[in-house]
């Protein structure tokens, strides 16, 4: 490199991510790309349990191998042009909660590429409410308890899955009970073993703060696995047995690429249950992104006096092109993650971090073998750490105000107890309005919470009305 290109190369940088300006380095913004990576690199194995685990209408898994390139790809490409875009170090990857109701909720109605369709339109959704200006009546409708209380409930239903998918808590055949501990009432098993251990590894690792705690934990508990195999005959391992692969830089597997249909959904699940699925993505996705853009972006001290960030229609746009790349990659949607704030603690201020994030995706691709020896009961503890995350929100929800805490209360316990997203959602909405009308404020919830609440009420009934028109 020449003395000219030396000096260039530091403006060049300057203009297009004002580092100085905002009171950064070079050094920091690629410390900040590191951090940020480590400590949600963990999406890249995660995601494909998730989803690998998930089974659609017609009895489909998806590949982990493809779902592991999927989620490696687009977490690259959004989080560079969030980067460039949006000059925040705010990384993207598929949502934890967000797959989850693509995985359990919307999938076993209709197909796969169904479902990443549904993911789709509500990507599309958002870029169009973006570029409205909807965005605000939509902030200003919904009371932040119950956005809160979605954070809440979601984060019990990731905590639930990761319980039941590790198997350390089942689903007894014929018991008195509808779950339990154990297969037999008490833990047994290595793979409970595994589970336990990487569990207490993240939260151990949290505690001290290390860096990458979640990360660390799932790959402590991968080793764990993979000596246990080894040395004992172990067959209830589910769908990833931990066996050391034959190699370990692999050719990535672009096959879910553009694997989706934009219309079946409607078709195989019906036109109402395919609006409310897909109202339910926007909304939580809309709002977290909202939720993690402000958060980080304050913690950086971007926000002007006011609280405002500038430039938050470009950030938002971007994030609503992650969804839509995310669901034609058949990744589930894609958004912001809450993980970059580990970024900025180590300095990072602009977009220049999430080009370093990008980079480790990228060469993440190239080893797709490693995610295969990864089982379920070595990534499930993850779910239950970024559960107890997202319920540490119910602080802020005011419990002495019954007529926002109850819709609260139903919005949070039918997640889990459902095993659904949008019961949850739907139930709150219903009984806010119900509980204001009855305390002779029908109006405090506006028209369009109004209309909501009656979509879902249209949505619970669905069967007796399709009944009741045959």
């Amino acid at each position: 490199m020449t003395t000219a290109q030396t000096a260039t190369v530091p403006s060049l940088l300057e203009r297009v991510f004002a580092i100085s300006a905002r009171g950064s380095s070079v050094q920091r913004e690629v410390r900040g790309g590191f951090a940020t990576f480590f400590t949600m690199a963990y999406i890249v194995v995660l995601n494909p349990i998730i989803l690998g685990s998930g089974v659609d209408k017609y009895g489909h898994h998806l590949s982990t191998a493809q779902l592991t390139t999927s989620t490696a790809l687009v977490a690259a490409v959004m989080t560079a042009i969030m980067g460039l875009v949006g000059n925040l170090p705010i990384a993207i990857a598929t949502g934890l909660g967000l797959n989850s109701l693509v995985a359990f909720t919307i999938a076993p109605t209709m197909s796969w590429p169904d479902a990443m369709g549904l993911v789709v339109i509500e990507g599309l959704g958002i870029i169009v409410l973006v570029a409205t200006g909807l965005r605000e009546t939509i902030l200003n409708a919904i009371p932040m308890a119950l956005k809160q209380a979605i954070s809440v409930g979601i984060g019990l239903f990731i905590a639930f899955i990761g319980l039941v998918d590790s198997g350390f808590v089942t689903t007894p055949k014929g018991a008195a009970v509808p779950v339990q501990l154990g297969s037999v009432g008490r833990l047994n098993g290595w793979p409970v073993v595994v589970f336990a251990f990487g569990l207490l590894l993240i939260l151990v690792l949290m505690i001290r703060k290390v860096r990458g705690a979640i990360l660390l934990g799932i790959i402590g508990a991968t080793i764990l696995a993979v000596i246990i195999n080894e040395v004992a005959t172990v067959k209830n391992w589910g769908l990833t047995t931990p066996k050391i692969p034959d190699k370990i830089v692999g050719k990535p597997d672009f096959g879910l690429l553009g694997h989706f249909s934009i219309g079946g959904g409607f078709a195989h699940a019906g036109i109402m249950a395919a609006v409310i699925f897909v109202f339910t993505l926007i909304l939580s996705d809309f709002f977290d992104a909202m939720g993690t853009i402000i958060g980080v972006s304050n913690e950086a001290g971007l926000l002007t006096e006011d609280g405002k960030l500038p430039g938050i229609g470009r950030v938002l746009l971007v994030d609503g092109v992650a969804a839509v790349a995310g669901g034609a990659a058949s990744t589930s949607s894609n958004t912001c993650f809450i993980e970059s704030a580990s970024g900025v603690g180590e300095g990072a201020r602009t977009g220049l971090a999430n080009l370093v994030t990008a980079g480790l995706f990228v060469i993440a691709l190239f080893l797709t073998p490693l995610t295969t020896i990864v089982p379920s009961q070595a990534a499930t503890p993850a779910l239950v750490v970024v559960g107890f995350l997202l319920l540490t929100q119910v602080k802020d929800i005011p419990w002495d105000d019954w007529e926002i805490a109850i819709p609260a209360f139903l919005t949070i316990v039918l997640m889990p107890f459902t095993y659904s997203i949008t019961n949850g959602i739907g139930a709150g909405f219903i009984a806010y309005v119900v509980l204001k009308a009855a305390s002779g404020r029908f109006r405090d919830p506006g028209v369009l919470l109004w209309v909501i609440a009656a979509l879902f009420a249209v949505y619970f009934a669905i069967d007796p009305i399709q009944r009741a028109l045959t």
